[in-house]
C-alpha cells in the first residue's frame, strides 16, 4: 500500500509517467512540464465517407467529424486528432497497464466520505497525477475535504467549456482493505472504491496522458470538478459543480456505466431525509407510563412513511436508524436516515412536502424532518445529440455504445436537470457499486481511454438550438 503522494509520484507520476516509455514522450517534455502541449494538425478521426450509419441507425463518423465543425468556426477548423482511430486504440492499449495499476493505487489509498486527513491525502495525489497532463489545478477546502477544480487549456480557446464531474469519497469505511485488498481475477479487477469511482478518475488521467502523448491539447477548454462528499449527496461540493455550470458545452460523468457498458442519459432526483424524534425518558420497568418512546415513535412514523411515499416514481431506503440508550430505559431520542429517489421533480416536490408535514402519532412525541442533501431529477432528452455524438465516436474507435436512463443519482443530475447537454456513466465497465465484490473489467479500460480521448479531442457538433 503506498504511503502518501511522495511514495506514488516517483513510481508514477500519475500514468503519463508510465506511459512515458513506450509512447515516447520524454521527460522535460510537454506532460512532465505540467505545460500544454502546442497543437497540431493531422489526419481527421474518421472512417468512411460521410453518411455512413453507425449503431442504431445513429449518424457515421464521417458525419460526426463533419458536424463537428460547426462550433468550431468553419469546415476548414484543424483537425483534433493526429492518426487514424487504429492509432488512437494503439496508444489507449499501451496505457491500460497503467492505468490498470494507478486504479490499484488509488484504491490502496481509503478515502470514506468524511473522514478529512484521507481525503486531502488522495486529493494531493490526483492532483500531482492531473497536473503531470498539462492541468491547472486549485484545492477548495470543504468541511467534508478539500475539494479539486482542474483546467486544460483547449485548441479554440473562445470555444465554451467541457465540464467533467467526479469525485474522489467512497463509502468504504477505513480498514476494509483489510479483508478486502484490492485483487485481479479472472479478467477483473476489484477493490473497495475501484468502480465508484476511482477507476473512472484513472481512465480520464489516462485520456488526457494519451493526448499529452500525441503532442496535443483538447479540442476546447475542459475543466474537471472533483468533490469530496458525493456519497452523501454533495451537500458542500456541489457549489463548485453549479458554479462551473454557466457557460458549458457539455456536461460529462465518470461514474461508471450500466453494467453492459451503456452510458446514462438522465438520472432520478435524490433527497436525504434525517428523521428525528423526541420522547420522554423514563425507568422501563418503574415507570414505563411516564415515559415516551422515541424509539417506538419512530418505527410507526417510518411504516406511515413507507405507505405515503409509495407512489409511483418515488424510492425510499431507511438507510440508518438509530436510537435509545439502554434496554431499561425508555427511549428519548431516535433518528433514522432515509434516501428517497424520485423519477419527476413533481413527484419530489409533493413526497418532500408530506414529510415536512409529519406529526407525532403518541402523546409527548415530537417529529422533525430535515434534508440533508438533495439533487434535482434528471430528465431523458428526446433525440439527445451528445449521445449521438459519442455513438459515432465509438463506432469510429470500433465500439457499440448506447444510453439508457439511470435509476441513481450524481452531481451530473444538477446539469442534466437544466437542461445542459449531459451524459454521465463514461468511467470504468463494471459491476457491483457499494457492494462487496464491487469490480471492473480489465479488458474495458482500453476502449473507454481510447473514447474519453476522442471525445475530448475531437470537435463537438451544435448540442443545442442557438436563441
Amino acid at each position: 500500500m503506498p504511503s502518501g503522494p511522495k511514495a506514488l509520484a516517483p513510481k508514477l507520476s500519475g500514468v503519463k509517467a508510465v506511459a512515458a516509455k513506450p509512447s515516447g514522450v520524454k521527460p522535460g517534455g510537454p506532460a512532465e512540464t505540467g505545460t500544454q502541449p502546442a497543437a497540431t494538425a493531422g489526419p481527421t478521426l474518421t472512417a468512411g465517407p460521410t453518411g455512413t450509419t453507425g449503431p442504431a441507425g445513429t449518424a457515421g463518423p464521417g458525419r460526426a467529424a463533419e458536424a463537428g465543425t460547426a462550433e468550431s468556426g468553419g469546415q476548414n477548423s484543424p483537425a483534433a486528432l493526429p492518426g487514424l482511430p487504429s492509432t488512437l486504440n494503439s496508444r489507449a492499449r499501451t496505457l491500460a497497464g497503467a492505468v490498470q495499476r494507478r486504479c490499484a493505487e488509488l484504491v490502496a489509498m481509503e478515502s470514506p466520505t468524511g473522514d478529512v486527513p484521507r481525503l486531502n491525502l488522495l486529493a494531493e495525489e490526483l492532483t500531482a497525477g492531473f497536473r503531470a497532463t498539462g492541468a491547472q489545478v486549485r484545492r477548495e477546502s470543504g468541511v467534508a475535504g478539500d475539494h479539486l477544480v482542474l483546467e486544460w487549456a483547449g485548441q479554440e480557446e473562445n470555444l465554451p467549456h467541457v465540464l467533467v464531474v467526479g469525485h474522489h469519497d467512497t463509502v468504504w469505511p477505513v480498514g476494509t482493505l483489510a479483508d478486502w485488498p484490492v485483487q485481479e481475477a479472472d479478467g477483473l479487477l476489484s477493490g473497495p472504491g475501484i468502480l465508484d469511482m476511482k477507476a473512472g478518475l484513472a481512465l480520464l488521467e489516462g485520456a488526457f496522458a494519451l493526448l499529452a502523448d500525441l503532442g496535443q491539447r483538447p479540442h476546447r477548454p475542459v475543466r474537471l470538478v472533483v468533490v469530496a462528499d458525493e456519497e452523501v449527496g454533495s451537500p458542500d461540493g456541489r457549489r463548485l459543480v453549479e458554479r462551473q455550470l454557466p457557460g458549458a458545452a457539455a456536461v460529462l460523468g465518470l461514474e461508471p456505466p450500466h453494467p453492459d457498458g451503456r452510458v446514462k442519459t438522465a438520472r432520478r432526483g435524490s433527497t436525504r431525509v434525517l428523521l428525528t424524534v423526541t420522547g420522554r425518558e423514563a425507568h422501563a420497568g418503574n415507570d414505563a407510563g411516564q415515559g415516551t418512546s422515541a424509539v417506538d415513535e419512530l418505527v410507526d412514523q417510518l411504516v406511515a412513511v413507507r405507505g405515503l411515499v409509495g407512489q409511483p416514481g418515488t424510492e425510499l431506503n431507511a438507510g440508518r436508524i438509530s436510537g435509545g440508550s439502554r434496554a431499561n430505559v425508555v427511549a428519548g431520542r431516535a433518528e433514522a436516515e432515509l434516501g428517497l429517489r424520485f423519477a419527476t421533480a413533481e413527484a419530489q416536490s409533493r413526497t418532500l412536502d408530506t414529510l415536512a408535514q409529519l406529526t407525532a402519532l403518541r402523546p409527548g412525541a415530537r417529529v422533525r424532518t430535515e434534508v440533508l442533501s438533495s439533487r434535482p431529477a434528471w430528465p431523458e432528452r428526446t433525440g439527445d445529440p451528445l449521445l449521438r455524438h459519442v455513438r459515432s465516436l465509438a463506432a469510429v474507435l470500433g465500439q457499440q455504445l448506447d444510453g439508457a436512463p439511470a435509476g441513481g443519482a450524481g452531481d451530473t443530475n444538477l446539469a442534466g436537470a437544466r437542461g445542459l447537454p449531459t451524459l454521465d456513466g463514461l468511467g470504468a465497465v463494471g459491476a457491483g457499486s457499494h457492494a462487496r465484490g464491487e469490480r471492473i473489467e480489465i479488458a474495458q479500460l482500453a476502449p473507454r481511454i481510447a473514447l474519453l480521448a476522442a471525445l475530448l479531442a475531437v470537435p463537438l457538433p451544435r448540442l443545442r438550438d442557438r436563441p
